[in-house]
């Protein structure tokens, strides 16, 4: 095991990593920027170093600056957290040349997942369900682009092969605005990811957000941890998100749960990952592969009782996975709600100092947070502040525990969307379960629009 881990990352997902270390023994090492000097983290880590002013691109994206402060403060490996470079297969060769265990997928892996194209390609020799789409990336000629969306059928979605986060994607309705339509993705996906390439898919009118967590060791070792819906929405950013997903039967779990670990045995996959899908009608339809922690991992853990991120370190360090499939056991529910420091309904960001700050407790309560009272949220980074994450031993237990939790949670000085999540806890089609990625976007819509006409 580690004597020393580097943290690169910053916010919720740095103290999160912190408490695991601490937790298993291993002293940390956290770098930070300028803007996060008076951070939690910082101040209880073992070790700080200062990587430079506040923009990301000065501060957590530089790579020479990380790799500096892991050799001054002689730390043996790296967690990159979620974001920044979480995902950067160049960063984690960087890391690995240097003489540093990346706390994550190897290099290979993680450039392989990162091209949707091929991690598409990858998933059907699988036998991982795919939305059915382009055998690759698209061609330049608007005739084979024409000729494959019709195969296809409308409407379709164009994605940048190198994208994730919900950028580099367009819907197409008519044949009469696919050319266009391909021109503009394309130069979005070289501007935004510094890659043209975009493929086609089905676009799917009604899906849900289905995701299943795994855990997979270098000993070709790979457990899945059930599903987690994360449907509600917003311009392809998650809002709420919980496990396991309503209506996903036990044998719906194993059946693709199943496919997603063979997946990972065969390319060889370690750490923890997941692989998103579209659900529609009753069947998955792979999207993408996260190759990092994700920030719902917590309503995983509260369902499965398995700390997530202490068993990407243990792999990372060698060691293989203490679970089984057989030992896999989902209890309960859990509901996570993202508290966002921005205006509740028009998503503009709220930074700013915090000048009051209490967090909810009680049976089944978790709250993951960085800031206190006194705290500035700084307007460099995501608006994220706090999540809270409700645990019931059904769904109906853990939603009205989220609703009292929401009651108590006070943040004042900023503004914050937890009157929307309060909203949305009593929508009764929310409380029913089951909506698509559309409806919270709809929703919002239908409220402008009614406010508009008063």
């Amino acid at each position: 095991m580690f004597d020393k881990i580097l943290i690169a990352n910053r916010g919720e997902i740095a103290l999160r990593i912190q408490r695991a270390c601490r937790d298993l023994g291993i002293k940390t090492v956290v770098v930070h920027s300028e803007a996060d000097r008076e951070a939690k983290y910082v101040k209880l880590a073992d070790e700080s170093v200062c990587i430079g002013p506040p923009a990301a691109a000065a501060s957590y994206l530089n790579v020479p600056a990380i790799i500096s402060a892991a050799e001054v403060t002689d730390a043996q490996a790296i967690h990159p957290g979620y974001g920044f470079l979480a995902e950067n297969a160049d960063f984690a060769e960087r890391v690995e040349k240097s003489g540093f265990v990346f706390i994550g997928p190897r290099p290979d892996t993680i450039r392989l997942m990162g091209d949707k194209v091929n991690a598409k390609q990858t998933m059907l020799k699988a036998g991982v369900p795919c939305v059915p789409g382009s055998e690759g990336a698209l061609p330049e000629e608007s005739e084979e682009l024409v000729r494959i969306a019709k195969r296809i059928g409308y409407p379709v979605i164009l994605k940048a092969a190198g994208g994730g986060g919900g950028r580099g994607m367009r819907v197409v309705h008519t044949e009469a605005a696919l050319k266009n339509a391909a021109s503009l993705t394309r130069g979005e996906a070289d501007a935004a990811f510094g890659n043209p390439m975009i493929y086609m898919e089905k676009f799917l009118e009604n899906p849900r957000h289905i995701e299943m967590q795994v855990l997979a060791d270098e000993h070709k070792n790979a457990i899945y941890l059930g599903e987690r819906d994360c449907s509600m929405q917003r311009r392809h950013q998650k809002v709420i998100e919980e496990a396991p997903a309503p209506e996903i039967t036990p044998r719906q779990r194993a059946r693709i749960g199943e496919r997603c670990v063979e997946a990972c045995r065969r390319i060889g996959y370690r750490s923890a990952g997941t692989f998103e899908f579209l659900y529609q009608d009753g069947e998955f339809y792979f999207i993408e592969m996260n190759t990092r922690i994700q920030v719902e991992h917590p309503v995983t853990e509260m369902i499965t009782g398995i700390d997530i991120v202490q068993e990407q370190i243990r792999v990372a360090a060698g060691e293989k996975l203490r679970h089984r499939q057989r030992d896999i056991e989902v209890r309960g529910h859990a509901i996570e709600c993202r508290i966002n420091a921005e205006h509740a309904f028009d998503f503009t960001p709220s930074p700013g100092k915090i000048t009051a700050y209490h967090t909810p407790g009680g049976p089944g309560i978790r709250v993951d947070s960085h800031v206190y009272q006194g705290y500035t949220v700084p307007p460099y980074y995501d608006s994220m502040i706090c999540k809270i994450i409700a645990y019931g031993t059904t769904r109906d237990q853990a939603i009205r525990r989220m609703r009292i939790a929401l009651s108590e949670m006070v943040v004042e000085g900023i503004q914050t969307n937890i009157p929307l999540h309060q909203e949305l806890l009593l929508d009764t089609r929310f409380v029913r379960g089951g909506m698509n990625i559309h409806y919270l976007e709809q929703k919002l819509s239908q409220a402008k629009k009614l406010e508009e006409s008063r």
